[in-house]
This record gives structure tokens, sequence and C-alpha cells, in this order.
């Protein structure tokens, strides 16, 4: 088994030695990885409260706020060997596909393939609608910068025509050095119930897989609680379109 933590790193508690100290001595007692969510901005209204919390509202110091995901980790980076850091999760509907890709395979690569990359969708409309976009077809557009993602982490030289991105003849180095799992690894990782994020996959791959992973889950325990199931699905970031996990949600409850 391995154990990570979850850590919020918030202005003005986290300075960059207790960040320091924090790393090394997660590694020092054997964790296996640090993992941060991002918020690029919080907002004093919002639509939808924070799921976390009964009063839907980020717990946050007074004066303070949630330090850059990338640059935390590039600075723990620096100061580990082989503690390993993953976004739980990366808001991808909201960010530059091209900057985001860059920054995570630069993270990969500076680190010594120690990222782990996961991803969702997010819950907050107006942090969504600041960052340009539009809260509605978040699921889709994850879909398709996911994809997009996948190919320049991959491809020498890249053509890519998608409904809110478009470019040609690019390349984006350094490449990787974790590759993308194959499918066999994913329905056996899924399967046995572990809890590492999994790398993207073509879009048109997850509505099958899922229906396939269900099935194993339900063979191997079945009395599994329904929520617990679809959270296993959310950690395992097999995003699909927001009109997808509607008809999933409605099919196996809450």
């Amino acid at each position: 088994m391995k154990i990570g933590v979850f850590a919020t790193f918030m202005s003005p508690n986290a300075t960059p030695g207790m960040i320091r100290d924090f790393g090394r001595k997660s590694e020092d007692l054997g964790l296996d990885s640090i993992w941060m969510g991002e918020h690029v901005a919080l907002f004093e209204k919002n639509t939808f409260g924070y799921p976390g919390s009964k009063d839907g509202r980020i717990p946050v110091p007074p004066g303070g706020g949630m330090l850059d995901v990338t640059a935390t980790f590039g600075f723990l980076a620096a100061g580990t060997k082989t503690l390993r850091f993953g976004t739980g999760v990366a808001l991808v509907p909201q960010r530059n596909p091209i900057y985001t890709a860059k920054e995570m395979v630069t993270l990969d690569w500076l680190s010594d393939g120690r990222l782990d990359f996961g991803i969702g969708v997010g819950w907050n409309k107006e942090e969504v609608e600041a960052c340009g976009y539009r809260w509605e077809d978040r699921g889709k557009r994850c879909d398709e910068f996911l994809e997009a993602m996948r190919r320049m982490w991959t491809e020498p030289v890249v053509d890519f025509a998608g409904k809110w991105i478009k470019f040609e003849t690019l390349r984006l180095d350094p490449k990787p050095i974790q590759k993308p799992q194959s499918m066999p690894s994913l329905k056996r990782s899924l399967a046995i119930g572990q809890t590492k994020q999994i790398r993207p996959l073509q879009s048109r791959q997850r509505p099958s897989l899922k229906r396939q992973i269900l099935s194993q889950r339900r063979k191997r325990s079945p009395n599994l609680r329904k929520r617990s199931l679809i959270l296993r699905f959310w950690n395992a970031i097999i995003r699909t379109s927001k009109a997808h996990c509607q008809k999933r949600v409605a099919k196996h409850g809450r």
C-alpha cells in the first residue's frame, strides 16, 4: 500500500521554510506523495458552494490564499528525491491547454518522472467564467483539452482542429519522462481499486471503459456503496462529458 497526503498550502502560513520542511519530513516518513488542489482565485459569492465544507466556503486564513500548484510542486521537487506530486485536481477546462501541457511536462521532466496528473472539471462557476470560458460545456471542453495535451506529449509534430482550440505544426518539448498507460494497465489499476491517478485517454475510449470497470467492481465488491463507486471514478479521473456523467448518476443513484 502506498500512502500520500493532501496538503492545501495557503499563505500566510505556508512559508518557503514550512513547505520545504513539510516535503522533506514527508519523504523521511516514507510517504509516497503529496497532493494539492487548485483554485486560481476565490470569490465572495458563489453560485454553488464548496462541497468540502458545511458552509460552502473554502477555509482560508485571513488575508491568505491558495498557492499555485505548479510553482509549489517545482519548489518541492527541488528539495526531495523520491516523493511524488499529484494535482488533486487540475481544473483543465478553465486552463489554456498548451500552457498546461508545457507546465506539467516541465514538472515531470525536472522531478525525474514524479508527477501524477489528476484532473477535474471544477465546481466553481464564477472561477470558470472569470478565466474566459463557459460553465455549461466544461465537461466536453475538458475532453478536448485532454486529447490535445495527450497528443502534444506523445507526438513530435501536432495538427489539431477542435471546437475550442486549433493549431498546426505545433512542437512541444521536452516529452514527459513517464509514458501514457496502456488500456490493459488502466483496466487492471481500476479493477483492483488502486488510487493511482491515470493519465488521459482518448475521448472515445472513456464511456465503454467505465462500463467495464463498473461491472468488475460490482463483482469484486457487491455491497459497495453507490456513492463510493462514483467517487472512485472521480478519483480515477476518467472524465466524460457532463451529459454522460448526469446519465450515470441518474442510473446508479446519488
